[in-house]
């Protein structure tokens, strides 16, 4: 037990493989075999945990780093998300509930993941405004005001399938156009958009998240402090709030657009 930890003597043989190497204890005559351990052993990291020293080929590299500027997820637009809400005919039950399911994403900028969550007792008011109570990821809540045109849709909707409780947005009947007690899921709410989509003859390549892309990216063009979008987008770091703007691709376009050729 004597002596530093880490005079280990590290004894390579040219007939093994080269992922082989054989480990000496100091005061031991049980050798070990590491297997995996790189052929050229000089110049690498080692660790000491107690009397073992463990080569470690891989703390000499020297990966690429990378920075993600811009996220990939497609920029729906405020044009098209317009276009979008205002394509929505709303003569029944299922065009009420998708306008307002596409309403709360554009206006809220919430995941869509918390709007499927949604129940009735999540719409609510304080005397002054309605808000909106969205669960998110890791048990964290946030409170959202509704705007006035939201709320609009939201109470239309909700007096037309004369919701008491439960499930904010539910699933339809396709046949009959009436609603379950069942609550929409996230994938259910992603591909009535698609099929939103393809009726207002817009790209379907657009998602639910495309609408947060949009929505940061308006507030931020018209200075909105990015604290108060970061917390709209219910962010933990300002960094992820950025990779949401889409400001620096429209600079991009600007720019070849100049182009002489």
């Amino acid at each position: 037990m004597g002596g530093p930890p880490c005079q280990s003597k590290v004894v390579r043989y040219p007939r093994l493989e080269a992922s082989r190497a054989l480990l000496y204890i100091p005061g031991r005559r049980k050798e070990l075999r590491l297997r995996q351990c790189h052929s050229s052993i000089d110049g690498a990291d080692t660790s000491a945990s107690g009397e073992v020293c463990v080569i470690n080929p891989a703390a000499t590299v020297k990966a690429e780093r990378h920075s993600v500027i811009e996220g990939k997820t497609p920029d729906i637009g405020t044009t098209q998300a317009r276009a979008l809400l205002k394509s929505i005919a709303v003569a029944d039950l299922v065009g009420l509930r998708d306008r307002a399911v596409l309403a709360v994403l554009a206006y809220t900028a919430a995941r869509v993941g918390a709007v499927a969550k949604l129940t009735l007792k999540s719409f609510m008011s304080d005397g002054s405004q309605y808000t909106l109570r969205f669960a998110e990821k890791g048990g964290k809540s946030r409170e959202i005001p509704v705007r006035h045109d939201l709320e609009q849709f939201l109470f239309a909707y909700i007096q037309a399938a004369k919701i008491a409780e439960g499930p904010l947005f539910r699933t339809a009947n396709r046949k009959t156009k009436t609603l379950t007690k069942s609550a929409m899921t996230g994938i259910d709410i992603c591909r009535m958009m698609k099929r939103r989509l393809k009726a207002a003859g817009l790209p379907r390549h657009f998602s639910p998240h495309s609408f947060r892309v949009t929505t940061v990216t308006d507030l931020l063009e018209q200075n909105v402090p990015l604290e108060d979008v970061q917390y709209l987008a219910g962010h933990s770091d300002p960094r992820t709030t950025r990779i949401y703007d889409r400001r620096r691709r429209k600079v991009t376009r600007n720019i070849v657009e100049r182009i002489s050729i």
